[in-house]
């Protein structure tokens, strides 16, 4: 069977490299709208087909070899001037199109999402989304779900140390978030408590971060949101250029190096990186966590053909994730002042392999977005040499859109997913069942727009079959095995409406769904990574998400501004809960004996809703305070008690100087408070409050200009008073890192400074 698929597949690759319409071009020029003068260096991108370029001297820019129909969104992008977006039809071999550019207090009123079913603008899509530049990416951040989480409203992480970051969003986290990158869902094995996620934090060329029910588009897993990682688009026809970037902080030693270069030659692409990063142990302000140090490797690259039949990019990665742990128990040292980089044991050894092949089709008068992967992810959890659990995940994929040509506002899409998962254990013990798992789905997608309306429609079917294998160790059945099938049909509505340029609404209402995972299912044994005993359920249901919410943004120039309110119930929500006093002894072979707490999973009906607000004032085009505000409340309505892991409410404030200096360019200063609330609604029976506490950051920044070289420069400082605080999504909290001690625990990291470089490279234009 697979066979046939591989044969189709390449027989309709074959058929379109073939294929001789003739191709595009969109060629003009980019002025200031005021003086008419060209600008140089502008970004102009057409997102839906991965390519960007620039303006030359005297502003003018262009692209060749394009499809030879569609409509797509040229966006162009330059400091200091508001972003303009056009819509283009391409129904002629050469299209001119100029765009006049007007200067404005705020650069990132207008943003193309790409992420949903049809790529639009921000004010014509429903759902909720921010988008993170590459720019705002770079800091003093561990990791991406890190960086993401200092930036993006609704997103928070749970954390262990510094190496692991789990988002979540809106309160939901684990499964219930998918994140997308090269098109493709990854997977590694998302439902640990310390599985962070096996991405590269210099990739992205910029996130889009979707909060809110997404699996009308991504299936099972997407009831929370959804993290849409892109990678550079390709230069145009001629070009190669690239970027380094290197970094070191204060606290933790961490460097952080990466080399990317990406280059077209007639429509042939390719793009190579590769990243190292190193840390040892992070400091608080009682001292060292001990082993709490990481290091990463990965290599990326994309080799493709851009025609005028579309495009096709086969993009391959690889990441190797080295991450410290400190297995302790009350009463034991938690800090030291040791700044070795030699991680000792217990630790993580973590791999991601990675092939996906991205394609985008023209078909008469309508396009299909092919997207296939292959990702084996191999986590070995080490105690000595030889690793004491070892799972090897193996996931192939399938994703396949067919997009109709709009007609009277109209825009229709219908497509499939498949995915096959293989795992297998390959450690000394055993915490899950190797399992087999296949998930199909089918969807379709209307949307509409008229005036200053848009909207859009969806029905999906999922199905998810689930097999666990029996297991014996000792002659002792450690797991019975189980067999499992689930299928649900969502649906979601949405709508915008733009009042006039200054204010916009948006509104969604939907239902999702998400399956239980193989954990949830057939766990049974000692999870090394978070020192408990976990016990799966194979009778539970999959979890049914209904949800609505509603966004009203506002404002222009001087004061911008959004409000949201959402809420999210979810029928059979799965969870992992442990009781005071439930614990188990395991004698090891050497017969000592250790006592764990056990973790059971169950499911009870869970109430979720929150409120996302900012306010931002620009009363100069050089001074900007911005202020962002986020709430979650949830609850066990089962039990009438409040949801554990549960983010507090945060109060972000930045100001933001970019006085014009001579010789410098885009220079800037900021200060930042953050105001994390009390988090007093707990789940009592295995966790405990978490205070109130404020954290003081600071940054500074700007680009030189040598000869034709740009060299960015910037310094980054967080928790510039040193303060001493426990977050209340740190999985090493008091209450968390044991039940024995509830006042046993580590704190987040204290002060610390990045000092960073970014150089844009072009080395052929």
């Amino acid at each position: 069977m697979k066979l046939k698929i591989k044969g189709g597949i390449c027989m309709l690759v074959c058929y379109f490299l073939l294929f001789t319409a003739n191709a595009a071009t969109i060629s003009g020029k980019v002025t200031d709208s005021k003086t008419n003068q060209p600008i140089a260096g502008a970004t102009i991108s057409l997102l839906q087909l991965r390519s960007s370029t620039s303006s030359d001297q005297e502003g003018r820019y262009s692209f060749k070899s394009l499809p030879s129909s569609g409509r797509y969104l040229v966006e162009v992008r330059f400091i200091g001037y508001q972003s303009l977006i056009k819509t283009i039809d391409l129904t002629s071999a050469d299209v001119s199109v100029d765009f006049a550019l007007t200067e404005s207090i705020i650069e990132t009123n207008e943003v193309v999402v790409t992420g949903t079913l049809v790529t639009a603008q921000s004010r014509r899509n429903s759902t909720s989304v921010s988008v993170i530049s590459k720019d705002e990416l770079q800091g003093g951040a561990t990791n991406l779900i890190d960086a993401l989480a200092r930036q993006v409203p609704g997103l928070s992480q749970i954390t262990t140390g510094q190496g692991i970051s789990k988002p979540v969003i809106r309160g939901l986290g684990y499964n219930r978030v998918v994140t997308v990158n090269d098109g493709v869902k990854q997977m590694g094995q998302q439902w640990g408590d310390e599985h962070g996620i096996e991405i590269d934090q210099n990739q992205p060329d910029r996130v889009e971060v979707l909060r809110g029910a997404a699996s009308l588009m991504y299936g099972s897993d997407a009831i929370g949101g959804v993290i849409n990682i892109l990678e550079p688009s390709v230069p145009t026809a001629g070009e190669i250029k690239g970027e380094l970037l290197s970094s070191y902080s204060t606290n933790n030693g961490l460097t952080n190096n990466s080399l990317m270069l990406t280059g077209n030659e007639n429509g042939f692409v390719w793009r190579g990186r590769g990243s190292y990063q190193n840390a040892y142990s992070y400091n608080t302000p009682a001292g060292r966590y001990m082993n709490s140090g990481f290091n990463n490797t990965s290599f990326s690259g994309m080799l493709g053909l851009n025609k005028q039949w579309g495009y096709s990019h086969l993009n391959f990665s690889y990441l190797k994730n080295n991450i410290g742990f400190y297995d302790a128990d009350p009463g034991d040292p938690l800090y030291d002042a040791s700044k070795s980089r030699t991680l000792d044991f217990p630790k993580q050894d973590i791999r991601h392999y990675k092939l996906a092949l991205n394609n985008n089709f023209v078909i008469g008068s309508g396009n299909l977005k092919l997207d296939l992967g292959y990702q084996k992810n191999q986590r070995r959890e080490l105690e000595e040499a030889t690793p004491s659990l070892f799972f090897d995940l193996n996931t192939y994929s399938l994703d396949a859109k067919y997009y109709l040509a709009e007609r009277n506002g109209w825009q229709h899409v219908v497509g499939i997913s498949a995915s096959q998962e293989h795992s297998i254990n390959k450690g000394v013990e055993f915490l899950i069942p190797a399992y087999d798992q296949i998930e199909l789905g089918v969807f379709g997608y209307a949307k509409k727009t008229w005036g200053d309306n848009t909207f859009n429609m969806g029905l999906r079917y999922d199905y998810v079959n689930s097999k666990g294998k029996q297991l014996f160790v000792d002659d002792e059945e450690q797991f019975p095995g189980f067999k499992n099938k689930f299928s649900n049909v969502s649906g979601a509505l949405g709508f915008t409406h733009s009042f006039s340029e200054d204010f916009n609404f948006k509104a969604n209402a939907g239902s999702a769904f998400r399956a239980p995972n193989p954990a949830e299912l057939g766990s049974n044994g000692v999870h090394e990574g978070t020192s408990r005993y976990e016990i799966g359920n194979e009778n539970l249901k999959a979890e049914r998400s209904f949800q609505a919410d509603a966004t009203l943004e506002f404002g222009h120039s001087i004061v911008t501004g959004s409000i949201g309110i959402y809420e999210n119930y979810i029928h059979n929500f799965i969870y992992a809960s442990a009781k005071k006093g439930d614990t188990k002894t395991i004698v090891d072979e050497d017969n000592n004996e250790q006592t764990y707490d056990v973790y059971r999973y169950g499911q009870v009906n869970a109430n979720l809703y929150g409120f996302e607000g900012s306010l931002n004032f620009h009363p100069l085009n050089w001074i900007h305070l911005d202020n962002t505000f986020t709430y979650t409340h949830a609850q066990n309505r089962t039990f009438d008690r409040p949801l554990a892991l549960i983010p507090a409410g945060v109060l972000h404030n930045t100001l933001r100087l970019e006085p014009k200096i001579n010789g410098l360019h885009a220079f800037y200063v900021s200060v930042g408070l953050d105001n994390y609330f009390k988090q007093n609604r707990i789940d009592e029976t295995f966790e405990t409050a978490a205070d109130s506490y404020s954290l003081i950051n600071a940054g500074i920044g700007t680009t030189l200009h040598l000869g034709k070289q740009q060299v960015k420069l910037y310094a980054a400082a967080s928790n510039l008073t040193n303060k001493c605080y426990y977050d209340a999504l740190s999985r090493l909290r008091p209450g968390r890192l044991s039940q024995e001690d509830p006042t046993y625990g580590v704190y987040n990291m204290g002060r610390n400074v990045t000092f960073g470089i970014y150089l844009p490279l072009s080395i052929k234009k």
